[in-house]
């Protein structure tokens, strides 16, 4: 199961061990199973301190638990082998389970720990799925913290029927106690705020106790943090408060025009950003989201940005680098059928839709790649375009062309997606040469159609803002607010791309420094910085 080069770095990670752990195991005369032993029996071997036996009556065959021995409360279950994206989640499981300190803050670690109940936590999904390491790791950081928490990570491919019967149709989907609890990408503090009704409270008066900053940072993506980084390096006082850091990037597979960088993907280039911003004094206030923008009274003097949790933060100069987010359709059925075969991600949720028939709304780039994606997958795919032909790179229209399983709409306006009261079951289009309509039985839509900023929450600022809702800026970066700067997605200039957007960040930083050091400080800002 395991070649030479994940066996010896598998057989360093084992060497970080500080006490023994078990792996026991249920299987069942499947191929899957036997795959299933070979691969515990591969890892028992490669240290003392990890052993694996197979006699476990767990319902779900193959499956494994990793259980700390010391106390076999602290343990955490495997269902299908987590290979993939998640052989990373594997590698940390035997690490926490052996003692191993986890890289998280003790603040957290002793907010798992001082959680009260008992929770049953089943989580499902795919080994394409870049989104789903971060539940499936959170989820087994806190079942190894806490005795009073399970959890069962289930590979989707190997439990066909149980995904049916459940009706997942989009990964991450966790359960909590038999019903579902949230369907989506989330890291260790969001699912304990759901749990923990103070954790909101506290953390906003943690924040509302902070003193000003130089510069204030909305937004952790590519633009956040390379802002955060070069100001940070001119040495001031810097804040950046994001509503999940990485942004858009934690939702992008495959890099390949990151230029330098051959071949990189987003949760792993997202990793990259937050470990460099790690490298300064640097404040990140992640899970935070901006609700009000109140602008300075005087040039150097403090804006005010309220956030949804009713703490505020003050800072002389902000850098709006709020990025975008998938465009929604707006039709009937789009929301009643989110995560029910409506979908946004084809890498995350392509394989539950393995021998179906799917259609994916539009015809760019990201559309043509995802049905491309697609069709090797489903059964067969139906692309639909609004215009009167696609608007896709010639190659990837070449590509698509020659797929058997792929038929492709042109000047076909979607106007609404059918389904049964549980999930899709078709979709409603109306050509928009001869004005009629028609319904495409299908199980399945994949929605790609362009970005919107995220920008509701600056409308009545005072802020510039485009018809299509992008902050406009100047060729500095510069809004028309006096220490307001903005970069990347979320603005006016054109191709929205990482690198782009990371070249912005830099510059906005170095306007800030600019409006800094010609606008000196109020006698209010002075005062607090030298107190």
């Amino acid at each position: 199961m395991l070649d030479a080069t994940l066996t010896q770095q598998l057989t360093q990670y084992l060497a970080m061990l500080r006490e023994p752990i078990e792996l026991v195991a249920s299987l069942g005369d499947d191929k899957r199973s036997a795959d299933t032993r070979q691969l515990l029996e591969e890892i028992a071997a490669l240290s003392d301190k990890v052993t694996a036996r197979f006699d476990g009556s767990d319902a779900r065959k193959p499956s494994f638990a990793i259980v700390r021995a010391s106390d076999p409360a602290r343990q955490v279950r495997f269902a299908g082998l987590p290979l993939g994206h998640e052989f990373t989640s594997l590698v940390l499981a035997l690490l926490w389970a052996g003692g191993h300190p986890p890289k998280v803050e003790q603040e957290v670690l002793d907010q798992i720990a001082a959680l009260e109940g008992d929770y049953d936590f089943e989580m499902y999904f795919s080994l394409s799925c870049h989104n789903c390491p971060d539940v499936v790791q959170a989820l087994t950081l806190m079942a190894l913290t806490n005795p009073r928490i399970s959890a069962t990570l289930v590979e989707g491919g190997t439990f066909p029927e149980e995904v049916e019967s459940r009706n997942v149709l989009a990964v991450p989907a966790t359960f909590l106690n038999g019903e579902m609890f949230a369907s989506g990408k989330m890291g260790v503090e969001e699912i304990i705020a759901k749990l923990d009704s103070g954790a909101g409270a506290r953390a906003a008066a943690k924040i509302a106790g902070k003193e000003p900053f130089e510069v204030l940072v909305i937004g952790g993506g590519p633009a956040g943090a390379a802002a955060a980084v070069y100001t940070a390096r001119k040495g001031f006082a810097t804040g950046i408060a994001a509503e999940r850091f990485g942004g858009q990037v934690l939702d992008t597979m495959g890099i390949e025009n990151f230029i330098s960088v051959p071949y990189t993907e987003g949760p792993k280039l997202a990793a990259q950003l937050e470990a460099h911003v790690g490298e300064y004094d640097i404040d990140v206030m992640n899970l935070q989201q901006a609700q009000k923008l109140v602008p300075a009274s005087e040039a150097g003097g403090y804006h005010e940005i309220v956030l949804e949790n009713g703490a505020s933060l003050r800072a002389r100069s902000v850098i709006l680098s709020t990025g975008a987010r998938w465009r929604n359709l707006g039709v009937p059925g789009e929301f009643e059928y989110r995560n029910r075969g409506v979908a946004y991600c084809p890498h995350c949720d392509g394989p539950l839709f393995k021998g179906k028939r799917v259609a994916v709304i539009g015809g760019g780039n990201s559309g043509v790649e995802a049905a491309i994606d697609l069709a090797g997958i489903v059964g067969h795919v139906t692309l639909v375009e609004f215009d009167g032909q696609l608007r896709a790179d010639e190659v990837l229209q070449k590509k698509l062309r020659s797929m058997a399983n792929v038929e492709i709409l042109v000047s076909a306006q979607t106007t609404e997606i059918l389904g049964d009261g549980e999930r899709v079951s078709g979709l409603v289009y109306k050509d928009r040469s001869s004005g009629m309509e028609h319904t495409v039985e299908l199980e399945g839509v994949f929605v790609q159609i362009g970005l919107v900023p995220n920008t509701e929450w600056l409308k009545d600022s005072g802020l510039e803002l485009s018809r299509f809702g992008e902050i406009a800026i100047d060729s500095h970066a510069a809004t028309n607010l006096p220490g307001v700067f903005a970069a990347g997605d979320c603005t006016t200039v054109p191709y929205k791309q990482i690198i782009i957007a990371m070249g912005e960040g830099s510059k906005a930083a170095l306007s800030a420094f600019d409006y800094l050091i010609r606008n000196p400080a109020p006698a209010e800002a002075k005062e607090n910085v030298a107190a």
